[in-house]
């Protein structure tokens, strides 16, 4: 009697083990073809400016998303015409002040729905961006805007 117990012990340990093993390193057990899947499309970095570019233009860059109708004052200041990074930015907010022309004009337009949907929820949404972009230009990243910001403008 205390063998077959002795031997249950024995058994639940070794399975105890395996499993901690398989837990640790499930590579170890899987067979080839339970490999893990692979994205078909890894998603895409954000291009990247100089550093040098990007300390220079920063502050030009957040400009433009606290106040959308100033998107060109990258475009005309003489230090950042060329660069790569304000002028990302200054289409991403050029983009920002369509679309909030787009949603004011609409939502104003259309009775009710407008009103009370379209205007509250657009103006949030937009403001979100907005932030979205003064903290990528912040970071000096060149990350396009949610949803809007694939269009290329300038």
């Amino acid at each position: 009697m205390d063998e077959q117990m002795n031997q249950q012990a024995q058994t639940n340990t070794d399975q105890e083990r395996a499993n901690t093993d398989a837990q640790s390193n499930p590579a170890s057990n899987a067979a080839p073809e339970q490999s893990a899947p692979q994205a078909a499309n890894p998603a895409p970095e954000a291009p990247k400016a100089e550093s040098s570019d990007v300390e220079k233009n920063k502050m030009l860059a957040i400009i433009g998303y606290i106040l959308p109708i100033l998107f060109f004052v990258p475009l005309i200041n003489e230090a950042s015409k060329d660069s790569q990074f304000a002028r990302f930015h200054s289409n991403q907010q050029l983009i920002l002040l369509i679309a909030w022309i787009v949603v004011d004009i609409v939502g104003t337009v259309i009775p009710l729905i407008g009103w009370f949907l379209l205007l509250p929820i657009g103006s949030i949404f937009l403001v979100i961006v907005a932030i979205m972009g003064i903290v990528n230009a912040a970071k000096g990243e060149m990350k396009e805007m949610p949803l809007i910001g694939g269009f290329k403008i300038l």
